[in-house]
């Protein structure tokens, strides 16, 4: 007999998750536990597994479709202890209710990768393969423009690449197919028709009959008429966000119109498109008066929109300083050893006091497991390796590639690794999203002696480094010259506390006082 598999009711109360990829095709045998399917929930990704041994039936949902918590994924077909030992499908399946497949073989959509936290829907800058293609695992296909950077995209499945949905300057929001690999276009045609029949079924279904036991509330007077208000109530997603197709997202930044004041959309489901922001714009836009004659100071104060970067930072650490609780502690060291150290390596190859910090830190957290954690949910995870994000500054702001297991280079790879991602960066390409566990942030460079940064969520510390400086220090009664430099650890207290902390920075403060003990045997 059947059973239906549905996305768990999560502790943190996940509202939906959207389907990443199936790890099964309608037919396939699994055993108890085998993963069915990737959900990308609010805070991380979600697998689904199988509950007992048995076969995929039909799936009810595809990638790229949104489910609710407690909604149903698919029918299995449970194993037959008393057959011959293999998994059968369900005998009394009708042909109304075969799998979801295609004619000839299976469809795998492409979707739009949400590449950082703060990302709603990306661009196609490039397509690296052509419709008919051979794809494979690994392989970059496309690239996309983020609200930050151009990221390559890799291929998680093999395949051909039948047909591409989004062209090259086009945008769709994230966790949407872009693309699908099958066999032919008329696999395609008969995934798409089935997953919008099956979409369709989903709004039609009847819903609950509310509880009609209840008491009614009493009877009270009839309210005078109220004058409905001049704009309808936008469409919401699950996530309180205004639906809105991108084209009129961009239009609406361009014309400098509230999605939140236009109301309903003529698109699908009440959704904003491109048609809706312009004659919003026309009504909106007052006719022209003449300015008043200025009778102050010369000039004019000026207004610009922010650009999809400041409001991306400007949302990630809003964020930032409103869920993680903050503490710092600083400590002030000796840079003389550090400068030495410095000097002598760069005689030999290319790096920069920031690599001897990177080192420094790389060494540190590979030492100290809560400075390589996170918090996720009511869980703390752990990375194997020292990821440290590299602050870089551009035009418009900062972005943070990150140089991935930084405790197990040596100085010189450090330095080559640390200019390679920050040139890229610097072209639009950021290495690493998603991967650091710690950031650096170095202002010495200009000359700043000591500064407190904010966490970049979900990492749980960030070091902020200033300027070697010349200063005096007493030793034994004397007064001598001396070279200072001020690291102030930022941390999340829900991963770090104090004691930890300090440790931490007084491990990183002998490591730079004695820069040799770094080198890798």
């Amino acid at each position: 007999m059947t059973q239906t598999i549905r996305f768990p009711r999560s502790e943190d109360c996940t509202p939906d998750a959207t389907v990443i990829r199936w790890r099964k095709n309608p037919g396939d045998v699994f055993e108890k536990g085998d993963a069915l399917v990737e959900l990308a929930g609010v805070r991380a990704t979600i697998l689904v597994k199988a509950p007992e041994a048995g076969s995929l039936v039909r799936r009810l949902v595809e990638a790229g479709q949104t489910v609710p918590a407690g909604g149903s994924l698919a029918d299995i077909s449970k194993k037959d202890a008393h057959a011959d030992g293999k998994n059968h499908a369900d005998p009394t399946t009708t042909s109304k209710e075969k799998p979801m497949s295609s004619p000839k073989g299976p469809v795998i959509p492409v979707l739009m990768p949400q590449a950082s936290n703060t990302m709603e829907e990306g661009t196609v800058v490039k397509w690296h393969v052509a419709e008919g293609d051979a794809v494979e695992v690994g392989q970059v296909i496309f690239e996309v423009e983020t609200d930050k950077a151009a990221v390559e995209v890799e291929a998680t499945d093999a395949g051909k690449l039948a047909r591409i949905v989004v062209a090259e300057g086009d945008s769709i929001d994230v966790l949407k197919p872009v693309a699908y690999l099958a066999d032919s276009a008329a696999d395609v045609d008969a995934f798409i028709k089935e997953f919008s029949k099956n979409t369709q079924n989903a709004k039609e279904q009847p819903a609950e009959k509310k509880d009609e036991s209840a008491a009614a509330p009493p009877p009270v007077a009839p309210a005078p008429p109220v004058a409905p208000p001049t704009t309808a109530t936008p469409a919401v997603s699950s996530a309180g966000r205004v639906k809105a197709s991108p084209a009129a997202r961009r239009l609406a930044m361009q014309q400098g119109v509230d999605l939140a004041a236009v109301g309903v959309g003529s698109g699908p489901g009440g959704r904003i498109v491109s048609t809706d922001v312009s004659a919003a714009g026309s009504a909106a836009r007052p006719a022209v008066q003449p300015a008043p004659a200025s009778t102050g100071p010369i000039g004019e104060k000026t207004r610009e929109k922010m650009s999809p970067m400041r409001k991306a930072i400007a949302k990630n650490l809003l964020a930032s300083k409103q869920n993680i609780p903050h503490f710092y502690i600083e400590r002030t060291i000796d840079a003389e050893p550090l400068m030495s150290y410095y000097r002598s390596a760069k005689a030999q190859y290319p790096c920069s006091v920031n690599d001897v910090v990177v080192l420094a830190c790389g060494r540190a957290i590979a030492e100290f497991p809560r400075f390589r954690s996170r918090v996720d949910g009511e869980e703390f995870v752990t990375f194997p390796t020292a990821n440290i994000g590299v602050a870089v500054g551009m035009d418009d702001g900062l972005v943070v590639p990150v140089v991935v297991a930084t405790d197990r280079m040596n100085l010189q790879q450090v330095g080559a690794e640390t200019r390679r991602i920050a040139e890229r960066a610097r072209a639009g390409k950021i290495e690493g999203l998603g991967q650091g566990v710690f950031t650096i942030s170095n202002l010495g460079m200009f000359g700043v002696e000591r500064f407190s940064a904010i966490i970049n969520p979900p990492e749980a510390a960030i070091l902020a480094v200033g300027a070697v400086r010349e200063d005096v220090a007493v030793k034994n009664g004397a007064i001598l010259p001396a070279r200072r430099m001020t690291l102030t650890l930022s941390c999340d207290h829900r991963v770090i506390d104090g004691l930890e902390a300090a440790k931490f920075l007084a491990r990183l403060k002998e490591l730079l006082e004695n820069p040799s003990v770094m080198e890798l045997s």
